[in-house]
């Protein structure tokens, strides 16, 4: 029988055994990187809105998952800025050019998967036209900023996923959707930078 490894170590993780796993990551260089894209835009009742991803059913830690369009840094992108720019257009067909990168939000190490996940946030002055990638996006979510500002949205759930079991989690509740994990940490730090403005 094959031991089941560090996925059975991560039932059990202590927040401080993430943290070292997060350590090990960058002291060894071994996790993949990539770019993801917060995109706000105003909706056809011109309202504010941004967009989210259901990813299709796979074989791998994010299957089915809620998240942002992005993905993995390739050779020929220059930095993590153009992987989440290319990335968006792929998945969700808005145009690069039509977006205009606001800011760099903070870094974020996924252990299930290995990745440093670079998000920006991104506008675009017109309405897209979706145009979800067929062998990757499931379905396209618009999120009201409205609705992700309630602090309604606000939840905890019990999940299971593809590497631990009946897990309690923090989530927010948009658009009949439950967006937890990673998706759900750079959500928290867009929602405090618009707060505190806003």
């Amino acid at each position: 029988m094959p031991l089941p490894g560090e996925d059975s170590h991560m039932l059990m993780a202590p927040i401080e055994r993430l943290i070292e796993l997060k350590r090990q990551a960058i002291s060894k260089n071994t996790a993949r990187k990539a770019g993801v894209m917060v995109l706000f835009y105003p909706s056809e009742a011109m309202e504010t809105n941004f967009v989210l991803i259901l990813r299709k059913t796979y074989k791998g830690v994010h299957s089915a998952q809620i998240g942002f369009p992005g993905g993995k840094h390739e050779p020929g992108d220059r930095n993590y800025e153009d992987t989440a720019l290319r990335e968006t257009e792929e998945e969700v067909g808005v145009p690069s050019s039509s977006i205009t990168v606001i800011r760099k939000l903070t870094e974020l190490y996924i252990p299930p998967s290995n990745f440093f996940v670079q998000p920006y946030l991104g506008i675009t002055e017109l309405y897209p036209r979706f145009v979800p990638q067929e062998s990757e996006v499931e379905r396209i979510i618009e999120v009201p900023l409205a609705e992700f500002l309630d602090d309604s949205t606000l939840t905890e759930r019990t999940l299971t996923t593809s590497y631990a079991t009946s897990i309690n989690v923090p989530a927010f509740h948009l658009q009949e959707q439950v967006v937890w994990g990673a998706t759900a940490m750079m959500l928290s730090e867009v929602r405090e930078l618009l707060k505190n403005t806003l």
